[in-house]
C-alpha cells in the first residue's frame, strides 16, 4: 500500500458535507466517502465531539487521519471517521458544544476570528493506495489501539454489497424498524451491529458468514427481515405476558424449532409464572426453553454449596450414599465426590442440607444421564 502525508484544510474537508442516511455520509465537495460500508456508525458522544472541536479550537493537533484513494480520484476514510463527523456536523450546525467558557455555541455563533481558526486548521491526513485485501488489512491494524471494532463491524468490512446496505437499514440505526419492533427482547446496540447480528445468528443457526457470503450480492435484504418480524410477532404470541429477562433469549432457535407446533399460550404461561417463582431456578431465561423441550439444564438449577457438601461428607465418613456403588467399601476423598438431591427437583426437592447426600463422581454421573 502507498502512503503519502497531506495537509487538509478543514473549511476544505466541510465543503458540501452531506448526510444522505443509508446513501452514506460526503465531504471535501463530494469526493470523500466518510462513511464506508466497512466503516462502523458514528458512535461518539457529545463529550467526545465536543473535545475534538475543542482541540481544533485551542490548535492542538489531531490524531493522523486515513484516506484511502480510489481510481477514480474520490477518497473513503479508513481511519479517522469519528472525528471526521464530528467536525462536519459542528461546521454545519448540527450540533453545538460547551467550550471552557461554559458558553455553549453552535459554529455561526462564534465570531468572525474563531471561526476562521477552525476553518483554516490543518488536518494531518494520510492518503492511502492499495487493493480491498491491503485496505481492510490496515483499517485492522490502525483499529487496534482505538475503539474495539464488535465481530459484526468486522464482517461488514468484509461482505460490503447492496444486501448489507438494505440490512444496515432495518437494524443498524438509532430508531430502526428492528429497534422499534424487537427492542425489548433484544439486548445491545443498533448502531454497534448487535441487532443485526442477532438476526443473522438466528436465521442460520449461528452461522453468519456462511449466510452473508450467500446473500452478499443480493439487492434487498427482504428474507432476512421477514424472517425476523416473523420471530417477534411468534414470541409475543406464544409468550404474549412480558417480562424484563425475556431480553436477550436466543428466540430465534425456538422459532425455528416450534414455530409449526400447536402450543397453547395460557398452558405456557401457567408454567412459566410458577417457574419464575421458584428460587431453585438460578436461570429465569432458561424457563421459555424449558417450558418447550422439559430439558432441566436450562434452568442452571441450585446445587448445595461447599459448607453443605463438606458437613454430609463428614457425616457420611467418606462413603458413597448409592447403595449399590461399585466401590461402596472406600472411603472416597472430599474431591473425588460430589453434592446430590436425595429428592430430586422435578419431584420437589429443594436445595437444603436434609437433601443432600453426597455420591461419588461415577455413581453422580450415571445417576444424572438417566
Amino acid at each position: 500500500m502507498n502512503i503519502e502525508l497531506h495537509e487538509i484544510l478543514i473549511k476544505d474537508l466541510a465543503e458540501n458535507c452531506k448526510d444522505a442516511g443509508e446513501k452514506g455520509v460526503t465531504g471535501y465537495n463530494g469526493r470523500l466517502n466518510i462513511r464506508p460500508a466497512y466503516q462502523r456508525e458514528f458512535v461518539y458522544k457529545d463529550k467526545q465531539r465536543s473535545a475534538v472541536i475543542e482541540t481544533v479550537k485551542k490548535d492542538f493537533p489531531l490524531n493522523v487521519m486515513y484516506w484511502v484513494k480510489n481510481s477514480d480520484g474520490s477518497f473513503e476514510v479508513l481511519d479517522g471517521q469519528q472525528r471526521t463527523i464530528s467536525i462536519c456536523e459542528f461546521i454545519i450546525g448540527k450540533f453545538s458544544m460547551e467550550f471552557e467558557t461554559n458558553k455553549t455555541q453552535y459554529f455561526d455563533n462564534l465570531t468572525d476570528s474563531e471561526k476562521e481558526q477552525i476553518l483554516n486548521y490543518k488536518l494531518m491526513v494520510y492518503f492511502c493506495e492499495g487493493d480491498d485485501k491491503e485496505k481492510l488489512d490496515w483499517f485492522k491494524t490502525i483499529n487496534i489501539a482505538g475503539e474495539k471494532l464488535y465481530d459484526q463491524e468486522l464482517r461488514n468490512a468484509i461482505y460490503t454489497g447492496p444486501w448489507l446496505a438494505d440490512a444496515k437499514s432495518y437494524f443498524s440505526r438509532n430508531g430502526c424498524v428492528a429497534s422499534s419492533l424487537g427492542k425489548d427482547y433484544l439486548t445491545g446496540s443498533s448502531i454497534r451491529q448487535d441487532y443485526l447480528q442477532t438476526a443473522l445468528f438466528w436465521i442460520n443457526n449461528g452461522k453468519i458468514e456462511e449466510y452473508m457470503a450467500q446473500h452478499q450480492h443480493d439487492h434487498t435484504a427482504n428474507e432476512l427481515w421477514t424472517y425476523f418480524q416473523s420471530v417477534i410477532t411468534w414470541l409475543k404470541s406464544t409468550f404474549p405476558e412480558y417480562r424484563s429477562v425475556m431480553k436477550g433469549v436466543e428466540w430465534g432457535s425456538l422459532f425455528n424449532k416450534y414455530k409449526d407446533r400447536n402450543l397453547n399460550p395460557q398452558t405456557l404461561e401457567e408454567k412459566v409464572s410458577l417457574l419464575m417463582l421458584d428460587d431453585e431456578v438460578e436461570n429465569k431465561k432458561g424457563i421459555y426453553f424449558f417450558v418447550l423441550d422439559g430439558e432441566e439444564r436450562h434452568l442452571n438449577l441450585r446445587a448445595f454449596n461447599e459448607k453443605v457438601k463438606r458437613e454430609t461428607y463428614e457425616k457420611q465418613k467418606g462413603e458413597c450414599a448409592n447403595p449399590k456403588c461399585p466401590n461402596s467399601n472406600k472411603e472416597f476423598s472430599f474431591e473425588e465426590m460430589e453434592g446430590d438431591h436425595i429428592d430430586p427437583w422435578s419431584k420437589g426437592g429443594k436445595t437444603i442440607p436434609e437433601n443432600c447426600q453426597m455420591l461419588c463422581k461415577p455413581c453422580n454421573r450415571r445417576k444424572s444421564g438417566k
